[in-house]
C-alpha cells in the first residue's frame, strides 16, 4: 500500500500513536508523540490509515527503554516504551475526549488519574496461551493481531512475580505431557497472600490420563496452591488438587470505620486484576455513595460483592444483582464470612433484576453499576425508571461507557465527575468511576 512519512502528535484509544498523512488521520501502534516515523501503511480507510512504524526518523524525548525483552512483538503491553507520567496524562485525555464524543460529557467533569504504585510487577490474574510447535513449547501471549504466540520464557513484567515462578513450573510439565499440543492455555491467579490457582485448559480426548499426569505432577509444581482441569465449557472444569479459590482483602480502616475484610472468589470466577488498584475503586465508590445509613443501595454486575459487602456497612440495606451462578454464591459466602447482613443477593440479569425490583415497588437511592467491557446499554432505562438520587458507573471502556452516560442524560441525569483509575499500567486500557445525579 506504500509508505509514507508522520510525525506523531498524541496517543490514541487502542495505544496506536496519532498523526496525519495529507490531513488523513493516522494511526501507529508503538510510537511515541514527538516521534516522525516512516511508516509502512498496512490500512487505507476511507476516513483513516493504519501503519506500521518502518524506522524512527526523530525520535521523540519522551521514550523510555522498554523493561521487556518482547515488548512490541507481545500484544500484551503498548505502552512500555513511554515514562508512567506520560502514559497516565494520555489515559486522562482519552478519557475526556470519547466522553465527549460519545456522552457529550464536558472535560472539565473528567479528574486526574489515579496512579498505581506498582507500574508493574501488578497483575494477579493472567491467561498464558501456548503452542506446540516443532517439537518446542511456546507459551506466552498473541502477537498483537494474530494467533501467533510469542514465546516468554523469561516471565512478564507486569505480572505478579508469584505468577512467573507458576508459569516457569508448569512449562516444564506441559513440555513432558503426552499431549502438548492439546493445551492451549493456562490460566493463573494469586491472591494478595501469595496463594496461587492454576487452570490448564485441556482439549484432547484422554481427560482421565491428563488428570493423572497432573497429579502426579505436583511435587513438581511447588508455587501452585491449587491445579484445576477445564475441558471445553467452564461447567466441564474439574479440580485436580489444592485450593479451588483464592481471596484479597481490605485492612481495618481501609473505610471510615471498615473493619479488615476478606472477599473470596472460586476457581474460574472474575476479580479485578490489580488489587492495590480495585482498593481505589472501592474508595472513590464509597465517597461518591455518600451513604449516611438510612439508604438503600442496588449493586448491578456484583459479582463476588466487591463493593456490596464492604458497603453494606454504610446502607440501611443492599440488594446485589448478578447473572454469574458461582460468583453469586461467591458474594453469599463473602457476606457470612464478613458478618455483612442486610444483604439480598439475586440472580439475574441486570436489566431483567431491575424490573423485577421495581415490580415490587422497590426503590434505591444510589445504584451502582459495574458491568463486562460491552457495557450496560439494557440496563440503563430500567436504572433511570427506579429514579435514583445517584449513580455511580465503574466502568473498564471509556466508548461503551461514554455511550452509556448519553442514555443517562436522555434520562434527566447529569454527570457530576469522572475518575480516571490506572488499572492497567503499561497498555491503553482504563477504569473510570463516574458519578451522575439527576438534573435539576
Amino acid at each position: 500500500m506504500g509508505e509514507a512519512t508522520v510525525r506523531i502528535e498524541s496517543l490514541a484509544f487502542g495505544g496506536a500513536g496519532f498523526g496525519r498523512v495529507e490531513g488523513k488521520a493516522c494511526f501507529v501502534p508503538f510510537t511515541a508523540p514527538g516521534d516522525l516515523a516512516r511508516i509502512r501503511i498496512t490500512q487505507a480507510k476511507p476516513s483513516y490509515l493504519e501503519g506500521e512504524a518502518v524506522e524512527l526518523l526523530e525520535t521523540s524525548p519522551r521514550r523510555v527503554t522498554p523493561p521487556c525483552p518482547v515488548f512490541g512483538a507481545c500484544g500484551g503491553c503498548t505502552w512500555q516504551h513511554l515514562s508512567y507520567g506520560d502514559q497516565l496524562e494520555a489515559k486522562e485525555r482519552i478519557v475526556a475526549e470519547t466522553l465527549w464524543r460519545f456522552g457529550r460529557v464536558e472535560p472539565e467533569r473528567v479528574c486526574r488519574t489515579v496512579a498505581s504504585d506498582s507500574p508493574y510487577g501488578y497483575r494477579s490474574r493472567v491467561q498464558f496461551k501456548v503452542r506446540w510447535i516443532a517439537g518446542k513449547l511456546q507459551m506466552g501471549f498473541y502477537r498483537r493481531g494474530s494467533h501467533y504466540v510469542v514465546d516468554i520464557p523469561g516471565g512478564c513484567a507486569i505480572c505478579n512475580p508469584a505468577l512467573n515462578r507458576v508459569m516457569a513450573e508448569v512449562r516444564h510439565v506441559i513440555g513432558r505431557f503426552a499431549e502438548p499440543d492439546r493445551i492451549p492455555q493456562v490460566d493463573a491467579a494469586v491472591g494478595d497472600d501469595g496463594t496461587t490457582l492454576v487452570i490448564i485448559h485441556y482439549i484432547g480426548a484422554k481427560r482421565d490420563e491428563a488428570r493423572a499426569y497432573f497429579t502426579a505432577c505436583r511435587g513438581e509444581l511447588p508455587s501452585v496452591g491449587g491445579l484445576h482441569l477445564q475441558c471445553g465449557r467452564k461447567e466441564n472444569m474439574e479440580p485436580v488438587w489444592g485450593c479451588d479459590g483464592l481471596a484479597y482483602g481490605f485492612a481495618a480502616g481501609f473505610l471510615p470505620g471498615l473493619p479488615a475484610m476478606t472477599l473470596g472468589f472460586s476457581r474460574g470466577g472474575f476479580s479485578q486484576v490489580n488489587y492495590r488498584q480495585n482498593g481505589e475503586l472501592l474508595r472513590a465508590v464509597h465517597r461518591m455513595a455518600a451513604l449516611t445509613g438510612d439508604e438503600r443501595l442496588l449493586d448491578l454486575f456484583c459479582g463476588n460483592g466487591n463493593f456490596a459487602v464492604p458497603l453494606s456497612r454504610y446502607a440501611a440495606s443492599v440488594v446485589g444483582i448478578e447473572e454469574y451462578a458461582p460468583s453469586l454464591d461467591d458474594a453469599r459466602r463473602n457476606a457470612a464470612a464478613n458478618g455483612a447482613g442486610g444483604i439480598e443477593f439475586i440472580r439475574a440479569d441486570s436489566a431483567a433484576g431491575v424490573r423485577q425490583l421495581a415490580s415490587r415497588g422497590d426503590r434505591f437511592a444510589v445504584v451502582i453499576l459495574d458491568p463486562p467491557r460491552t457495557g450496560a446499554r439494557e440496563a440503563v432505562p430500567e436504572v433511570v425508571s427506579l429514579g435514583p438520587e445517584r449513580v455511580i458507573y465503574v466502568s473498564c471502556d471509556p466508548a461503551t461507557l461514554g455511550r452509556d452516560l448519553g442514555l443517562f442524560r436522555k434520562g434527566g441525569y447529569e454527570v457530576r465527575e469522572t475518575l480516571p483509575v490506572d488499572m492497567f499500567p503499561q497498555t491503553f486500557h482504563i477504569e473510570s468511576v463516574t458519578l451522575l445525579s439527576r438534573g435539576g
